[in-house]
């Protein structure tokens, strides 16, 4: 059994900061990929950004520049650190692990439960 486990939502203004985090726990042999996705009311999951085994990054255009995703293997956690924070950012976050939880088995994709961003003043 695998759990991921997201903190650090919450309510900011624009133009605030705030560092997401996702801890995942459980049978774990290896983490592969690992992502960030978020669900603004009313519209479909968009990736924000995602993190390669090896530390490579994409981003979504719109967070490009304000966004920095990074991970702790040691701790097989990633990190979602917002910046410059503007209303639209405002959704639900959802982190995302692509893993085999043995030497044999098959990689699997996993989500956290989500956890709130609002950002308005």
């Amino acid at each position: 059994q695998v759990q991921l486990v997201e903190s650090g939502g919450g309510l900011e203004q624009p133009g605030g900061s705030l560092r997401l985090s996702c801890a995942a726990s459980g049978s774990i042999f290896r983490i592969n990929g690992m992502a960030w996705y978020r669900q603004a009311p009313g519209k479909q999951r968009e990736l924000v950004a995602t993190i390669g085994s090896l530390g490579t990054t994409n981003y979504a255009d719109s967070v490009k520049g304000r966004f920095t995703i990074s991970r702790d293997n040691a701790k097989n956690t990633v990190y979602l650190q917002m910046s410059s924070l503007k209303p639209e950012d405002t959704a639900v976050y959802y982190c995302n692990a692509n893993l085999q939880s043995s030497v044999i088995g098959p990689r699997m994709s996993y989500w956290g439960q989500g956890t709130q961003v609002t950002v308005s003043s």
